[in-house]
């Protein structure tokens, strides 16, 4: 239901609202506001609490209008579950004020708009490119920018920090020791860059580079039509590309108005659940590796095999499985399937207990992390952490209870909680939430509906091979849906769901077209990991290599 009318009452005493322009469609509700008010307009809603989360900021590119670009600040409210999306207009070579000063994490955020558009926000301390090289020409999702214009970088940066104040910028300190950590050192996992200054082992300053592994996924999904999108999401965190393809399907789906068979809902919430453990592993077990807990890491992936398995069973792959539909599910379960599940949760149980003696029990993990380089609850989101690095902060926010979907508020499972923010309790919460996706699957194994596994809406989902080859309009509808594409109305939405790593969100924007006008991701170790730099400042370097670990920064999700 809408909030708009007293929201409007409220602006009303403190902006010419007559600027402003009021929506609410698909469930969403929207400001256009004009850009010279941005900075105070976040500051209000975040001061009066409306909202305390600035979850994403992306551009949107519109070559024949005037102005050429939109903003888009997307807002969440973590006590109610609220969202708001704020629009403002930016014509080509103009700017506008960077909303850093309301909250840090619109750091790298804005550094993307203004790398993939070109658009610049005044008063960014380090407004730089950051998914492309730094000899990369033009913004590659302007409309005009062609798909295929590749262009190779043949040098790299030296050492160089972002800008902050009272800081030399990228002038190197000579009291101190500059240090490369990475892309090739093993911690940093082929695909990040820490640049260091040090005193002693002590962190000075630090900066980050990514984009090693950024494959410009939105371009991507711009030139193909909606269901072949699906395997693309895959390779955004594909340490759990179950949860990529549901939070994308779901997005579409909501934009069509579908609503999938309660059987197709359960199989996906069994699929995330499997796939949280099996990030959660990775997670604790690379971790472990980083720290020298090399058996742990091999115990571990005994198990995340096994889930790899079941997917193999349900789909024919293992690691990128492309196994949602839009409309539901690409097939049944074959027949004793969840009686495996079932099986490996029951195996599962007893072995995150062992995991927990073996590692968290462990005398010298607890002293690398346990009290070591903690955040504060309000930091954290000021950067806009979400899912277990925010619960172990003490902020209890998933959305599978704050907005619950897929009748996750029918089940009984806890969300796990921490209480000081450091790296302890980061792996204690992944633990424990391990345990808790185990108790979600048992529960939903135990009860999956009867009925179809996918919709049989005929202008979204492909008739079975019995309709296309035994009858005439099974045969047409295939054809016309083969040809002609999923085509939603034209409108835009943003749909987030609980990733392993935190809030996963896609905001999509059709024009009625076969493929998607825009699709930005929210990936959650984007927000997360831009604040390394600061929350290492003042660490040893050890801790350093520890913060990263337990951040679980996934390249994939993080450069898309």
């Amino acid at each position: 239901m809408s909030y708009l009318e007293p929201l409007k009452k409220d602006l009303s005493h403190r902006f010419k609202i007559e600027a402003y322009h009021f929506l609410h469609a698909f469930g969403e509700d929207i400001i256009v506001a004009p850009k010279e008010d941005i900075v105070p307009l976040l500051q209000f809603l975040r001061d009066n609490k409306y909202f305390d989360f600035l979850m994403d900021v992306c551009g949107v590119d519109y070559p024949n209008r005037q102005p050429r670009f939109d903003v888009v600040y997307h807002l969440f409210n973590s006590k109610n579950g609220r969202r708001l999306r704020i629009k403002v207009g930016v014509a080509e070579g103009d700017s506008l004020d960077s909303v850093m000063s309301v909250w840090r994490g619109a750091d790298w955020f804005e550094r993307e708009a203004y790398d993939m558009f070109g658009i610049v926000f005044r008063g960014h301390p380090n407004l730089r490119r950051i998914l492309t090289h730094h000899q990369f020409v033009g913004h590659p999702l302007r409309k005009d920018y062609e798909a295929d214009q590749q262009q190779h970088c043949t040098a790299a940066l030296g050492i160089h920090f972002d800008n902050e104040p009272g800081s030399a910028g990228d002038v190197l300190d000579e009291r101190f020791v500059p240090i490369n950590i990475g892309p090739s050192h093993p911690a940093m996992h082929g695909t990040l860059r820490v640049m260091a200054e040090l005193d002693g082992e002590t962190i000075v300053r630090a900066s980050c580079e990514i984009g090693y592994l950024h494959r410009c996924f939105e371009k991507m999904a711009e030139t193909h039509p909606y269901n072949q999108v699906i395997p693309y999401t895959d390779r955004l965190n594909y340490c759990s590309a179950p949860m990529n393809n549901v939070g994308y399907c779901r997005t579409v789906e909501r934009l069509l108005g579908l609503t999938i068979p309660p059987k197709a809902q359960a199989m996906r919430v069994i699929l995330c659940e499997l796939s949280r453990i099996i990030d959660h592993i990775v997670a604790v077990g690379t971790g472990g590796v980083d720290l020298g807990a090399l058996t742990a890491f091999f115990h571990l992936f005994t198990y995340r095999e096994k889930v790899y398995t079941l997917f193999e069973k349900l789909c024919g792959a293992r690691l990128t499985v492309a196994m949602t539909r839009v409309g539901g599910m690409a097939q049944d379960a074959p027949d004793g399937w969840l009686d495996e599940v079932l099986s490996f949760c029951k195996e599962m149980r007893g072995e995150v207990d062992e995991i927990s003696r073996l590692l968290l029990d462990n005398k010298i993990f607890i002293q690398r992390t346990r009290g070591v380089l903690p955040v504060k609850a309000a930091d954290a989101i000021q950067w806009g952490y979400t899912g277990p690095l925010l619960r172990a902060c003490g902020v209890g926010l998933d959305l599978r209870k704050t907005t619950p979907y897929y009748g996750y508020d029918q089940l009984d499972f806890d969300v796990p909680v921490g209480t000081h923010g450091d790296i302890y309790d980061r792996y204690l919460v992944r633990i424990e939430e391990m345990r808790q996706s185990i108790r979600i699957i048992e529960q939903v194994c135990k009860s999956v509906p009867s009925g179809d596994f996918t919709s049989r809406d005929r202008g979204v989902v492909l008739p079975s091979k019995k309709d296309v080859y035994g009858n005439i309009e099974g045969l047409m509808n295939h054809f016309m849906l083969v040809i002609k594409g999923l085509r939603p109305p034209p409108g835009e939405v943003y749909d987030a769901t609980e990733a392993a790593n935190g809030e996963l969100g896609f905001y999509l924007i059709s024009d009625g077209s076969a493929n998607p006008y825009r699709l930005k991701v929210r990936p959650p170790c984007f927000a997360i990991y831009q604040s390394f730099p600061t929350v290492v400042k003042g660490g040893f370097i050890a801790d350093a290599i520890a913060t990263v670990a337990s951040m679980n920064v996934i390249a994939g999700e993080l450069d898309r």
